[in-house]
């Protein structure tokens, strides 16, 4: 039998990273089958290739957020061709990227592999992510709020200012997507939220938020209805990404929008990610 051998990827393997991802079902921009997406985790995060006999047949990739003893690794992640399933490559991979990483975090499909690898791997199930789509001409802007577009930089400062954490290179990234737009989000002239909204198709909506440390739930549910309203999609249309329990998601279910799809939030410690506050990429967080 070939031997199962995990490497580190490189530029070289951009071409076979993407056809692993579109035959996985993951063909679309800010996918495996976007280079600009890989090139991006290949500089600042870990992408490995699982091969049989010189042919890639898997991919995987974590990004590292924050520093130090509090550093998180997110799988942003973990794709086997659907022919060579059930022969270890998931699970080959995982070893290889988080080898000796304590906190460990990611978004798992509901595919029948992929919960049982994480849970083997060390991670519990905590709560629903919801991929949510609807109409923003349904929502309308809290009073006393403001949305501001701003240059990247200034977004990752807030929320370095916030949580500690430097996001600087992943916000140029989602900058950089079709519709990339940096916004802040104010209340009677204080920030309050900072994020991205972008995409391409009907992945266009909000990216990311970050909050400031004193929001409340009304605050979470008020910045993310705030950012949404000051939209303005051509078929008016866009998409966010919430916990199940963040305090918007009732919200925009009763306006009308509706959950498309759903990953679980899986991790090592359920306090990685505060499901009340975050407004998380599914890719990055």
């Amino acid at each position: 039998m070939t031997e199962l051998h995990v490497r580190d990827a490189g530029t070289g393997d951009l071409d076979a990273i993407a056809a692993v991802a579109r035959a996985a079902g993951e063909g679309e921009e800010w996918t495996g089958a976007d280079p600009a997406y890989v090139r991006h985790l290949l500089a600042h995060g870990q992408v490995v290739v699982a091969e049989y006999g010189g042919t890639v047949v898997g991919f995987g990739a974590t990004r590292r957020i924050g520093e130090g003893p509090a550093a998180v690794t997110m799988l942003c992640d973990l794709f086997v061709d659907p022919r060579s399933h059930g022969q270890g490559v998931g699970g080959a991979m995982l070893t290889a990227l988080w080898q000796d990483v304590p906190r460990r975090m990611t978004f798992s499909s509901l595919h029948a592999h992929a919960v049982p690898l994480y849970t083997r791997s060390g991670l519990d199930a905590w709560w629903p992510l919801y991929y949510l789509s609807g109409d923003v001409r349904t929502l309308s802007a809290p009073a006393e709020w403001t949305l501001a577009p701003v240059a990247p930089e200034q977004v990752a400062d807030l929320e370095r200012e916030w949580t500690g954490n430097d996001r600087t290179a992943d916000h140029r990234a989602w900058a950089a997507r079709p519709g990339g737009r940096p916004v802040i989000a104010s209340r009677h002239g204080e920030p309050l939220a900072a994020g991205v909204v972008g995409g391409a198709g009907a992945g266009y909506g909000l990216i990311h938020l970050a909050l400031a440390p004193a929001a409340d739930d009304a605050v979470a549910r008020e910045a993310v209805t705030a950012v949404l309203a000051g939209l303005d999609p051509s078929d008016g249309r866009a998409r966010v990404c919430l916990p199940g329990p963040h305090p918007a998601t009732r919200h925009l279910l009763e306006s009308g929008w509706r959950i498309d799809l759903l990953d679980l939030f899986m991790a090592t410690d359920p306090g990685l990610l505060d499901p009340r506050r975050a407004v998380p990429s599914p890719e990055l967080a």
